[in-house]
């Protein structure tokens, strides 16, 4: 783990392509409840029975109980809790400076190799973005640049055009931000005409699960099953509640009725990840590029007697055959950006994205 710090129905001119229902109040009914849930293992996370004192052993102490009791995936990624104990337990001196307390924490949680695992103080930030920074980006910007030229859109965050083949191209860098209806509304018009659409969500890392399943819920025209959640509900490694079914209901705005091709990277983590789950199970959705890079257990957050706070995944996510997401998921065609690709100013994976919606 490094510690330096972080970074209805629409009137068309053609076919009918797009779509609309009424279901709004069921989808927010649904992420309303995935709010108290979360809010609920929240105060759980962050209140503990035993106190312990503002000093080095008793942070170390806090933080290994709270991870002990509440962290979702030891067995997952093989970790032996009791034994990080072992081995960190002593390397805590009264005598050691708060950029020491700093490092032995970080490394210690650091153990889990998990990017929702971070130890925030008032200097630094400790992380493991494992997951992206030790493969290829498979995403550059000056790429991408030149398939954007200078004439493209703007909204909700997203960036979007009609490439020259009329094929659809929006990228979605982050899901920080929510996602304005009225903005989709837009997007999705104007790019109605298109043959079809190339969602691409490389090196987004993330942001809020509600502009996820907004974003999703616009490809699909029924409800479906996406997976499946568990939630901690007790202090032992194992304790979980039963999966609960996760299902994605089709928005009540503008909805893509033609094909898409969804480009991803290891860079696509946590909601994005989801996200990508979510587009598996949608109709007329192909992935593309590369493995995500996971992230599949919802983050809650707690502190320490310091004030230190930590974050770690307390809620593990799966798949429609039950298989846990939190290492990734695959494409249905791996594709990498090429090196004379790259000299040529050429995108391979928006190049084979563009293949396979002129193909068929």
């Amino acid at each position: 783990m490094q510690t330096t710090e972080t970074h209805g129905t629409i009137c068309a001119t053609g076919p009918a392509l797009l779509t609309q229902t009424a279901n709004a109040a069921n989808l927010w009914r649904r992420l309303t409840v995935w709010m108290l849930a979360a809010v609920a293992l929240t105060c759980v996370g962050c209140v503990d029975e035993d106190e312990f004192d503002n000093n080095p052993r008793g942070n170390f102490e806090a933080l290994w109980k709270i991870m002990d009791e509440h962290y979702c995936f030891f067995d997952e990624k093989g970790v032996d809790w009791n034994a990080i104990y072992q081995k960190y337990s002593p390397r805590v001196d009264e005598g050691m400076t708060n950029e020491q307390l700093f490092e032995v924490l970080t490394q210690m949680v650091g153990e889990l190799k998990d990017g929702h695992v971070n130890l925030f103080s008032a200097f630094d930030v400790g992380r493991n973005w494992s997951w992206e920074e030790n493969y290829p980006t498979n995403f550059s910007d000056t790429l991408q640049r030149k398939y954007l030229s200078t004439d493209y859109r703007i909204a909700t965050g997203m960036q979007y055009r009609i490439l020259d083949d009329n094929i659809g191209y929006i990228y979605c860098g982050s899901f920080s931000n929510s996602l304005g209806a009225g903005n989709l509304d837009e997007i999705f018009m104007y790019l109605a005409p298109c043959n079809g659409l190339i969602m691409d969500i490389r090196s987004n890392s993330g942001g809020q699960m509600t502009s996820a399943v907004e974003l999703a819920a616009r490809f699909t025209n029924k409800t479906i099953s996406v997976g499946y959640m568990q939630h901690k509900n007790g202090k032992g490694h194992n304790d979980f509640s039963a999966m609960q079914e996760q299902l994605l209901k089709p928005s009540n705005g503008i909805r893509w009725q033609k094909r898409v091709v969804l480009l991803t990277n290891r860079g696509v983590y946590s909601a994005a990840n989801e996200f990508t789950q979510y587009m598996h199970c949608c109709p007329n959705v192909t992935i593309v590029g590369d493995h995500t890079g996971g992230g599949g257990g919802m983050p809650f957050n707690s502190e320490l007697p310091n004030g230190w706070s930590v974050r770690f995944s307390a809620c593990p996510t799966f798949d429609t055959q039950k298989q846990s997401i939190e290492g990734g998921i695959d494409p249905d065609h791996f594709v990498a950006i090429t090196d004379d690709d790259l000299q040529k100013g050429k995108d391979t994976i928006i190049e084979f994205a563009r293949q396979l919606l002129n193909s068929q």
